[in-house]
């Protein structure tokens, strides 16, 4: 296969994604199709640390545009109503898979009673700081690469698109109205005006329609409905007025799904993710607007879904990329990192086999991106397993059902050791979007019980108030968000 043209199907976030790293790393040429018949699904994002990171410092994208057209906030971490605890703090940092100095255990080991104040982020965190403040007043953004995004979906691909473009990116409107199929995979999209697209490697970011991948080359599709059983979201929002804008997601249990609350500036983007055996959509809605009076409820509407993946991504001279290779709902916010994943394991290949990519590599692309998206599958399946806060007839079932795939073995060493490192290299891929850390934050926030006991000296004790009340001072004095947008907008501000 000796690629030189490459055609993106679908213009949302996935496309634009992938063709800007595509020109920021090769010399390919690439065009994307846009068609409003795919369109984009156009709620709020919320991102890990990834995403930023991967925009700044791998695609080296300006700092100042990217805040002045994509208008983001700062997002620390997830605030998680979920299970036995009033609520607990996951964040893009360090808080449990490390061991203070004083404590003869890791950190876990000490949050039976409570997990407040277990690192700087979490301090800023629940006292909806985003940074901490230098000695002048101003944020500190050390720890930036801590930090990722609240976004909005319509303003994320308005700015992409013209990063595309300045890098040599050509973007066509047009509906494909036809596939023409070879022995290679795909030969030609032909567009509504009857005018044939052709490429060396077709890209297909068409979203759940999987347009390319699903439908033109009929890949099977592997269901993860056995163990995420949610397949629908409500979603709705209102206008900011005097609320504090949240340095983080929150995740909030409900009757047969979860609800997740976005922070944008001007906007609160809030959606129930449900199951329809459980709830119909009407009471989805009465359920949301009930938590939510603030929402119009004309403004709401519903989001059918199925969570699961193709069998392989890349097939033929055809890659599913975003959607249309796979979905797993947001509960950790995995879309955007997922299709940076994809973006960068393929561009990655192509800049290594200079176009010339033998079969060997597809084959382990392939693996590779179905483990990512088993993973995730996974991760969320222990949301679900151990979430007891609510008794309802959806939550009975996912605590009696929900299987754990290949999570099940560092969860059945977890209740047996308690929240050690030492298994950290043998059950957790080093290709881990989450980490050993992103395991033991659920496992120890939802309470999982496990078999030893740890009963702190008064030696510990002192140590870990100490370590706490550090990181609170300094949430404390933390900036608000709206601190940090001021900053970055003052035209003394230099990036």
């Amino acid at each position: 296969m000796n690629i030189k043209r490459i055609v993106i199907l679908g213009a949302g976030s996935a496309g634009l994604l992938a063709a800007l790293t595509l020109r920021r790393r090769t010399r390919l040429e690439v065009e994307i199709i846009r068609s409003t018949d795919i369109g984009v699904i156009g709620v709020g994002e919320g991102t890990t640390h990834t995403f930023p990171q991967f925009l700044l410092n791998e695609l080296r994208l300006d700092p100042g545009k990217l805040f002045a057209e994509a208008q983001p906030t700062w997002k620390l971490g997830l605030r998680f109503l979920w299970g036995p605890r009033a609520e607990f703090i996951y964040n893009f940092g360090v808080q449990l898979d490390e061991r203070w100095p004083g404590l003869a255990h890791n950190n876990g080991f000490y949050c039976n009673e409570s997990m407040d104040d277990m690192n700087v982020l979490a301090a800023l965190q629940a006292r909806n700081k985003a940074f901490p403040r230098r000695p002048d007043e101003w944020p500190d953004f050390s720890l930036h690469q801590f930090a990722a995004f609240h976004i909005e979906n319509a303003r994320l691909v308005s700015y992409l698109e013209g990063c595309c473009l300045a890098l040599g990116a050509k973007i066509r409107d047009g509906t494909v109205t036809q596939v023409e199929r070879d022995d290679h995979g795909v030969r030609a999209l032909v567009l509504d005006d009857g005018s044939p697209i052709t490429a060396d490697l077709y890209i297909d970011a068409s979203g759940f329609r999987s347009e390319l991948l699903g439908k033109a080359m009929g890949e099977s599709y592997q269901s993860f409905g056995d163990a995420l059983f949610c397949d629908r979201a409500v979603i709705g929002g209102w206008n900011r007025t005097d609320e504090p804008i949240k340095p983080c997601t929150t995740c909030e249990t409900m009757d047969a799904g979860w609800a997740w609350q976005i922070e944008h500036e001007h906007f609160i983007n809030r959606g129930y993710v449900y199951c329809s055996r459980f709830i119909d959509d009407d009471s989805a809605r009465a359920e949301l607007l009930a938590k939510n009076p603030k929402i119009p409820p004309e403004k709401t509407r519903i989001v059918r879904f199925r969570t699961g993946r193709y069998a392989r991504m890349w097939v033929g001279n055809v890659v599913g990329i975003g959607n249309s290779s796979g979905f797993v709902e947001p509960l950790e916010a995995t879309a955007l990192a997922q299709i940076i994943n994809q973006c960068r394991s393929l561009v990655n290949i192509l800049a290594d086999c200079d176009g010339e990519v033998p079969p060997g590599y597809i084959d382990l692309y392939n693996q590779m991106q179905g483990d990512n998206w088993d993973e995730i599958r996974d991760f969320i399946a222990i949301h679900y397993r151990f979430n007891t806060r609510l008794e309802t007839p959806f939550w009975k079932v996912c605590q009696n059902e929900t299987p754990l795939g290949r999570a099940k073995p560092l969860v059945d060493f977890y209740m047996a050791h308690g929240p050690t490192s030492i298994h950290r290299h043998a059950m957790v891929p080093q290709t881990s979007i989450f980490g050993l850390e992103g395991y033991l934050v659920m496992l120890v926030g939802q309470r999982v019980p496990y078999s030893v006991a740890c009963s702190p000296s008064e030696k510990e004790v002192d140590a870990l108030r100490t370590h706490r009340r550090q990181y609170a001072a300094i949430g404390e004095n933390g900036c608000s968000i709206s601190e940090c947008l001021a900053a970055v907008r003052h035209p003394g501000w230099k990036w």
